[in-house]
């Protein structure tokens, strides 16, 4: 079995729209997104995913429910594997846990003794008399009471043993607590201590909102040894990069707004939150990783960044947004005045102040060109070159196809450097550091696989040509499985009109280019059945090796614990693969014999 907490955990990270896109090929209709019947053949779209709710139906067979379900029922999967698969995609560590005796839970343990030490803090924040300065402090701060609560907040008394002593009356084993950080040893030995001490202490939830650590904000003056903040080292329920303050309470706020605003620290969230700006989150005292990037993808796609203003948060603010790009979300930037934080931004101006500099953020690529020209790279050849280097790493960070095409455009249109020859500069992996210094420019060594564009070409010749293979192919291929953002539009298009003459007014101009030349092709393509068979197994299997490389990437950067994850995910990957070869042979024998009985019907008219 599965503990029930991971299986919430899993449903609330997964990102119902992409697991079931996978499968089905959706496009967005308002807050919702609309596709073909998986379970019932049809020509007009009755089949919905509401993420908001996090919930599908399909009108035409009348089916419904959650990612889970949409699983069991499409792809015949059980309960335990429908779990670990969305687990999978949601970088959610999946273990089943055997039942019976003495084999549960075995973080469980760990999650009740930082339960009792959230009640413990939280008792000597508002109940106890001793705990009358952090009250003071955060009234100070503009946290009263209920915004305080929301969050769990809690006081660590000014005192060497409180919390060991109350835990230990609790029968709490003092190594757990050690390994949790909640008690320390000196480096001399002797008895364990209190690791928090006189600090406003803030509870570090899941997204499902179990403890998983703690920060702690120290009173009074930093000093040696005594840094202004705190936090709990990582456990084994605990792994800063992987974890967002304020997620938990933040994620139904977030998912409504479609937007994030990502702020520094512990008491921006609080303070925002306390001023009913609700859609905010903070990283740990540690950059924005591609695992926090993949903890918001499910809520919404629009992130604000709102960063220090200072040279220190400039640099954080690109790199985060540089992450948040390879992901497939939007960041933008958001400016203070010189001097001003979030914190006392809401505190002077309330909500009104916070949302009139959030409503005046930058897309990242906007706010570098400004600050560029704020310096004159501009205003000469050699220095529009600069600037282009510049700009570089964030094209090369986008994702989004879409996104990328109007990066690439902007720039070129300010540097005077070629579209062209900018997308060529995006195939150079960037440059090594040799002593410092870059080394000259190389080219990326191939990927070892079969690799290109030719058999997504192919296939939209042969849906061009012959209609009637489109609903196969929607069922087969989706649109993100092609890697050519022209023939993705084009894909798309014929897959909701499958009579298509000429792509749309708007459509990509490289795209309405292709499109005309398809359908201008003299070619005829013989054995359509093999033909379709063979370009759609090499897609699909572009597709798995695409992640296969992602997944290798991050197994050279893991740590351990990281990498045994990562090591099963390639292991699942391989397998779909070898499963995709026996089931290609299979659905091509099946196709070629169908090929076959058209061609004979062809034959006979």
């Amino acid at each position: 079995m599965i503990p029930d907490d991971v299986v919430e955990e899993v449903r609330a990270r997964a990102d119902i729209v992409g697991v079931i896109g996978e499968f089905v090929q959706l496009r967005k209709a308002g807050r919702e997104f609309r596709g073909l019947s998986p379970f019932k053949k049809e020509k007009t779209p009755s089949f919905y995913v509401i993420p908001a709710k996090a919930f599908f139906h399909d009108f035409s067979s009348g089916e419904s429910g959650d990612v889970f379900s949409f699983l069991m029922k499409h792809r015949g999967m059980s309960f335990v594997d429908a779990v670990k698969h969305v687990g999978a995609r949601s970088g959610v560590d999946v273990r089943e846990v055997r039942t019976g005796r003495g084999r549960d839970d075995p973080w469980r343990p760990y999650h009740e003794a930082s339960e009792y030490a959230a009640s413990f803090f939280r008792e000597r924040l508002w109940e106890w008399e001793g705990g009358e300065p952090a009250r003071a402090y955060l009234e100070g701060r503009g946290i009263g009471r209920e915004a305080g609560e929301r969050f769990g907040l809690g006081y660590a008394p000014d005192e060497w043993g409180a919390f060991r002593e109350a835990a230990s009356v609790h029968g709490l084993d003092e190594g757990m607590l050690l390994e949790l950080g909640l008690l320390k040893r000196s480096e001399k030995g002797g008895e364990p201590y209190d690791a928090f001490r006189n600090r406003v202490i803030f509870p570090i939830e899941s997204v499902t909102g179990r403890v998983l650590a703690f920060g702690g904000r120290l009173l009074g003056e930093a000093g040696k040894g005594s840094p202004k903040y705190l936090n709990s080292p990582e456990s084994p329920i605990f792994h800063k990069g992987e974890v967002l303050y304020g997620l938990s309470w933040a994620r139904n706020r977030i998912r409504r707004d479609a937007s994030v605003l990502v702020v520094e620290g512990f008491m921006d969230v609080v303070s925002l939150a306390a001023v009913e700006i609700r859609n905010v989150v903070a990283p740990l005292g540690t950059a924005l990783t591609e695992s926090h990037a993949r903890l918001l993808k499910p809520y919404a796609t629009q992130v604000r960044l709102l960063f220090d203003s200072d040279p220190a948060g400039q640099k954080a603010t690109f790199r985060a947004a540089d992450t948040l790009l390879r992901e497939g979300l939007h960041p933008a930037v958001v400016t203070l005045p010189d001097g001003e934080d979030p914190d006392s931004v809401a505190r002077s101006g309330g909500a009104k102040a916070v949302r009139g500099f959030v409503e005046q953020a930058m897309d990242v690529l906007d706010r570098k060109i400004a600050m560029l020209e704020e310096r004159g790279y501009f205003e000469s050849n050699l220095k529009r070159i600069r600037a282009r280097d510049k700009l570089l790493p964030t094209l090369r960070a986008a994702r989004d196809p879409s996104l990328r095409d109007i990066y690439v455009t902007r720039v070129a249109e300010l540097t005077g450097v070629r579209t062209e020859t900018l997308l060529e500069e995006l195939k150079v992996a960037p440059a090594p550091l040799r002593g410092g210094r870059a080394g000259p420019p190389r080219r990326r060594r191939p990927a070892p696989r079969l690799h290109g564009h030719g058999e997504e070409r192919t296939l939209l010749l042969l849906l061009v040509q012959d209609r009637g293979w489109i609903d196969k192919a929607v069922e087969r291929v989706g649109p993100s499985d092609l890697e050519d953002a022209a023939y993705r539009v084009i894909f798309e298009a014929l897959a909701a009109d499958p009579e298509l003459l000429a792509m749309p007014d708007d459509a990509m101009p490289e795209a309405v280019r292709r499109f005309e030349r398809l359908m201008a092709d003299p070619e005829t393509l013989a054995s359509p059945a093999q033909v379709f068979a063979d370009a759609v197994a090499r897609i699909e299997a572009n597709r798995i090796d695409r992640r296969l490389e992602v997944i290798e990437r991050e197994i050279r950067r893991a740590g351990t614990g990281e990498q045994v994850r990562l090591v099963r995910d390639k292991e699942r990957l391989m397998q779909e693969k070898r499963a995709l070869s026996d089931d290609g042979r299979r659905s091509a024998r099946k196709l070629l014999a169908l090929g076959r009985t058209r061609e004979q019907g062809d034959d006979a008219e």
